[in-house]
């Protein structure tokens, strides 16, 4: 089996060279860079199975890195910020990072959430079309319609109106969360649990910015906010 590759981009030399010591005793195989642009660079030449990005890195900071990743691939990306009350973590989350991990970090800490994120993205392309359609209006086919947008729950594709909606992994499986209990409200904490594998709680800034991030492109009105509770979405 082919070693999971990750693309760590970090300017602090001791960090980045214990951080890859530690993901490559944990089997990974690590491509460990000080700088965004470098970053960019081994990105494009490699394709990493997930990116681990600084925020505040030179050359190309973590944030600009991290759009310049998700405008040309769906890799997951998992933020690295010094400061947990940071507004570079949400700046992170909008710019299509999947998750973030808090400065100082135990090894073992940063390899759960790498696997979680990898589990995620697998879940997301393997996810059973029965898993999502209790709730949901079954169409032929797997696929499940709610107005004008269409989920293909085998083939994984979304449209809205007609035109293909292009998801992160993370993205596709929160719809996927959402779409399976329609009309059904679901707190952040069970999101958590379920879309970010999440088994205590965690930060919530993670599933409103996403949510934001999927109403931009399946429709503002189709996940409803219910205040002091958590989301649905309308069927």
């Amino acid at each position: 089996m082919a070693e999971t590759h990750v693309l760590f981009v970090e300017d602090d030399d001791v960090i980045r060279e214990a951080t890859q010591l530690a993901l490559e005793r944990d089997g990974f195989a690590v491509t460990a860079v000080p700088d965004g642009l470098l970053g960019l660079e081994a990105f494009r030449a490699d394709r990493p199975d997930i990116a681990l990005l600084d925020v505040m890195v030179p050359g190309l900071d973590g944030v600009s890195l991290c759009r310049r990743i998700r405008d040309e691939s769906t890799v997951p990306v998992i933020m690295l910020s010094a400061r947990a009350d940071s507004i570079d973590v949400v700046l992170g989350l909008e710019a299509g990072a999947d998750d973030y991990v808090t400065k100082p970090f135990d090894g073992a800490v940063l390899v759960a959430r790498i696997r979680a994120v990898l589990r995620r993205f697998g879940h997301a392309n393997g996810f059973a079309a029965g898993d999502a359609a209790a709730g949901g209006r079954q169409e032929q086919g797997g696929e499940l319609t709610f107005g004008d947008l269409a989920i293909d729950t085998e083939g994984m594709e979304v449209r809205r109106a007609g035109e293909p909606v292009s998801l992160t992994p993370t993205e596709m499986r929160l719809l996927l969360e959402f779409s399976g209990a329609p009309g059904t409200v679901l707190s952040r904490d069970k999101l958590l649990e379920r879309v970010w594998d999440y088994g205590w709680g965690g930060d919530t800034r993670v599933v409103d910015v996403h949510v934001q991030r999927l109403r931009t492109k399946i429709g503002q009105d189709r996940i409803e906010t219910v205040r002091g509770f958590g989301y649905k979405l309308r069927a």
